[in-house]
């Protein structure tokens, strides 16, 4: 079934009936259709989900790729008609595993990285921020691929998510809610195939 054109008020159940395709998270209720990633989008994605996952190999934690949706603020007992905010991280790392069901996260997941791009870069610089901070997430990365860079957000024991570190792209960026990981930035932004 496809997005409806227009409702005052959507919930996880309107998202359950659409279209597997549709990319849409819902944020208190107002839905946002979400562009389909570039290839270097997808291949910054995927070789930070490698590293992740290789690292995880045997752990209790699991790192789960977009499409994976997250119910930030859902509550034990909570219907999907009662749950008005679900979004798609570009990579998640859940190590609880009661959070997890057949539907994706319930709860913060401890770990977020999201990859900019044209459109989403006020987004997540912004609402995203927002949103995981309030929802308790512990480590938040926002990767540049025009800049290669990344920014590390932590929770400072406040409830916010401050800027702890910022990294080059041949740096070896530190995962701090996983101990001992660290990421190759170098292998992040290696060349890809479209030259940038």
């Amino acid at each position: 079934m496809p997005l409806p054109v227009k409702k005052e008020q959507y919930t996880f159940a309107d998202c359950l009936t659409w279209d597997e395709g549709e990319r849409v998270e819902i944020i208190y209720g107002e839905a946002f259709l979400m562009a389909p990633p570039s290839s270097r989008h997808q291949e910054i994605a995927f070789e930070i989900g490698r590293q992740l996952g290789n690292f995880l190999e045997g752990k209790k934690c699991r790192v789960y790729p977009a499409p994976f949706g997250v119910r930030l603020f859902e509550r034990d007992g909570e219907q999907p008609q009662d749950v008005d905010t679900m979004v798609e991280p570009d990579i998640s790392v859940v190590c609880d595993k009661s959070k997890i069901d057949e539907h994706g996260c319930k709860g913060a997941p401890d770990f977020i990285a999201e990859i900019l791009s044209p459109s989403t870069r006020r987004y997540d610089r912004l609402v995203k921020l927002n949103l995981y901070q309030k929802a308790g997430v512990r480590e938040y990365w926002i990767v540049d691929p025009d800049t290669q860079s990344v920014q590390v957000f932590l929770q400072d024991g406040n409830g916010f998510l401050r800027i702890f570190e910022e990294y080059e792209p041949k740096d070896v960026a530190k995962v701090n809610v996983l101990d001992g990981c660290f990421i190759e930035l170098g292998k992040v932004f290696s060349e890809s195939t479209d030259g940038k």
